[in-house]
């Protein structure tokens, strides 16, 4: 039996599960294409029925590829974070950020998981590069943060940067995801401080984190899926 066939999900040529992840992964791109346009023709029933299929029609291709749970995990940890942040409060912003932590955790696990199979480990500069943006961004924005927010969203802060970096070790599409994902949340901030922000602002959060998720996933994917080539 070939790696190939071994993996989940697979039945041979192409195999079935991968005959229902094309429609799965269509539907997330009218779903993204749609929650888009809505916030640009500030349709804001559009955006609140569209964002909560995003992560799982995400999740659900992953899974149909074959891909590792904990990519699963954290697509849908990123679904319970974009469903408490629709809801204007503080709980709800401060649940969702909890379970948009829960789903770092689950991205920094499987990266770990990859820097012990033989893949490089994420480069010290780059760790380094993101250390520093962090803490000048952290001193710029504190001031103007609400003090009850300041300290979650700090902690949020180094456990998301961390992820970022350590996306790197899935190859360029998941370092551009980490990357995309620590600017999507940091234009949350600027938000939040009441920072001068760009037209449609949340048109760009939601640019950049759709972005940011579908770039990690598909980093995940092409080096799992190169692992269980034959001969791999």
């Amino acid at each position: 039996m070939t790696a190939t066939a071994a993996r989940p999900g697979s039945t041979g040529a192409g195999g079935r599960a991968e005959r229902f992840a094309r429609p799965v992964l269509l539907a997330f791109l009218l779903v993204a294409a749609a929650d888009l346009a809505g916030l640009l023709a500030r349709a804001e029933t559009v955006h609140l029925l569209a964002k909560p299929l995003l992560m799982p029609l995400l999740a659900g291709y992953a899974a149909l590829r074959g891909a590792p749970r904990l990519l699963v995990a954290a697509l849908l940890f990123g679904w319970g974070g974009d469903v408490f942040l629709l809801a204007d409060n503080d709980l709800a912003f401060l649940v969702g950020m909890g379970s948009f932590a829960v789903g770092h955790v689950c991205y920094l696990t499987l990266f770990g998981r990859g820097e012990g199979r033989g893949r490089a480990p994420a480069p010290l500069v780059t760790g380094a590069g993101y250390a520093v943006v962090l803490v000048v961004f952290l001193v710029l924005i504190w001031p103007d943060l609400p003090a009850d927010l300041r300290i979650p969203l700090t902690g949020y802060s180094l456990l998301l940067t961390a992820m970022a970096w350590r996306a790197g070790v899935f190859g360029p599409y998941a370092a551009a995801g980490g990357a995309l994902f620590l600017l999507s949340d940091a234009l949350i901030a600027t938000g939040i401080a009441e920072w001068p922000q760009a037209p449609a602002p949340d048109f760009w959060v939601m640019l950049t984190y759709i972005a940011a998720q579908a770039l990690l996933t598909l980093g995940v994917l092409t080096k799992h899926r190169t692992k269980h080539k034959p001969g791999a």
